[in-house]
């Protein structure tokens, strides 16, 4: 089968780069070899080198795609002579852009294998779902999987699995559109496609994560670019219990409904960390420090609980879909409805977060404007206590009071000076913590007048 993808547009300039490369190599390499010098072997290895670093250098910007084009376009002499400068870490991912026949030509009967990605099928066996770990082309002959789960898969990889099974493999990061056309729609030949964001959930760094389905012919395909904690339980329980699913409709709904259970545990989580927070806030007393140590907090739980909600919605919009497309049966409707259920419980866990979040963050703010009163309250008092003082060395500082002070030794004079200026001070201090008291007594009693009406208008 042929997984070459699209040539690239630029396909004849390419070669007729390589070509004269290729052409000017042998061309110098059979006039050296024509020619009798002294040290012919040492004048033939390095001008082999010079013409191998020129084509390396050619070779090293180009894409899988392109080069794997190039070998699939240019005479086999030619191909196989560039092959062998192909770089063992690239082999595999341009093996995958060739046509069996070149490959076969190139490197006999190898095949290309699944490097780092994982792909995965699923066939039911005695109720429950045997894993199948596609490692080559070979893995994918005869199979009868009814969920095949490929992970950071790349486009040839795509290419040729989609090939395989007659449809075309998206890549699960390029649907973002909001628009329910793009991201939720059935094609000509059947097949249905969603593409929805999953939670991941980890200490500091929680995101969502696209998965790209496709319900094709009986068989469901998901693909995504990371691991996420749904799928390695659901490939858990699809090996070890007993009629987990009975077709691929039933594997999808229990990959949204244990979404749906992971958003809940992180709101339950977010309870939990907002519930210390909470204490924290309603202290006596807070800092600065830990104010702030506080609203970092708020800010990430505020975070974690919208993009659980986003991830909900969306889920609620893809069983909505499902349920629209009329292909599941009177059990799956009935799950698909216990989910949306499970899905309206947590919007209202997700509204009242983002109040008690609100309630947290204003009061943590309440209480950083408190600190800052009390420090701009102990400016104000140290600016009324002095500012007698302050007129008095005024005063002093004027020639009458050398002339007041006329006759008497200075260091009475200013003695004196000293002890009136400490006075004033003294009793301007005490003037203002009488103030404060009596205004506090006043505030006290209002508050447990207001207090008695209210328990009598309740009694």
């Amino acid at each position: 089968m042929d997984a070459r993808l699209n040539p690239p547009a630029d396909l004849p300039g390419l070669l007729d780069r390589v070509a004269d490369i290729l052409k000017k190599q042998r061309r110098v390499e059979g006039m050296v070899q024509g020619q009798h010098m002294p040290r012919q072997d040492i004048v033939e290895t390095l001008v082999h080198r010079q013409h191998l670093a020129e084509l390396h250098q050619l070779m090293a910007p180009l894409s899988t795609p392109e080069l794997g084009a190039i070998l699939e376009a240019l005479p086999l002499a030619d191909a196989t002579y560039l092959w062998a400068q192909v770089p063992p870490g690239r082999e595999n991912e341009v093996l995958w852009e060739m046509s069996d026949a070149r490959r076969e030509q190139l490197v006999g009967s190898r095949e290309p294998s699944f490097g780092d990605s994982q792909i995965q099928a699923f066939e039911r066996v005695d109720g429950k779902l045997r894993q199948v770990v596609i490692e080559s082309r070979k893995d994918l002959d005869g199979l009868s999987a009814i969920w095949i789960d490929l992970l950071g898969a790349t486009k040839a990889e795509r290419a040729y699995v989609g090939a395989h099974f007659g449809l075309t493999l998206p890549d699960p990061d390029d649907v973002t559109d909001l628009e329910v056309s793009t991201r939720y729609h059935v094609e000509e030949s059947g097949g249905i496609y969603l593409h929805s964001n999953f939670l991941l959930d980890k200490e500091g760094d929680s995101r969502s994560v696209p998965v790209a389905f496709i319900l094709h012919k009986g068989i469901l395909f998901s693909l995504r670019n990371e691991e996420l904690p749904v799928f390695r339980l659901q490939r858990r329980l699809a090996a070890t219990q007993v009629g987990y699913a009975s077709d691929s409709h039933d594997v999808l709904l229990d990959l949204y409904g244990a979404d749906v259970e992971y958003s809940a545990d992180s709101l339950e989580a977010i309870y939990a960390t907002l519930g210390k927070v909470g204490r924290q806030v309603l202290s006596e007393t807070i800092s600065d420090g830990q104010a702030a140590a506080i609203l970092g907090d708020i800010a990430e739980e505020e975070d974690l609980n919208g993009r659980i909600r986003g991830n909900i919605l969306d889920t609620q919009r893809a069983i909505n879909f499902l349920m629209r497309s009329k292909t599941l049966s009177a059990a799956q409707l009935e799950d698909a409805k216990q989910i949306l259920r499970n899905i309206e419980s947590l919007n209202s866990h997700t509204s009242f977060l983002f109040d008690k979040i609100n309630f947290l963050m204003d009061a943590t703010v309440g209480f950083i404007n408190i600190n800052q009163n009390k420090r701009i309250n102990q400016l104000t008092v140290f600016g009324v206590v002095f500012m007698p003082v302050n007129i008095l060395a005024g005063m002093g500082g004027m020639s009458e009071f050398s002339m007041m002070t006329q006759g008497m030794p200075w260091p009475l004079a200013y003695g004196a000076f000293l002890i009136v200026s400490i006075l004033m001070g003294t009793a301007t201090y005490v003037a203002l913590k009488h103030f404060e008291r009596r205004r506090a007594r006043n505030d006290a009693g209002a508050a447990t007048g207001l207090s008695w009406r209210d328990g009598n208008r309740r009694v």
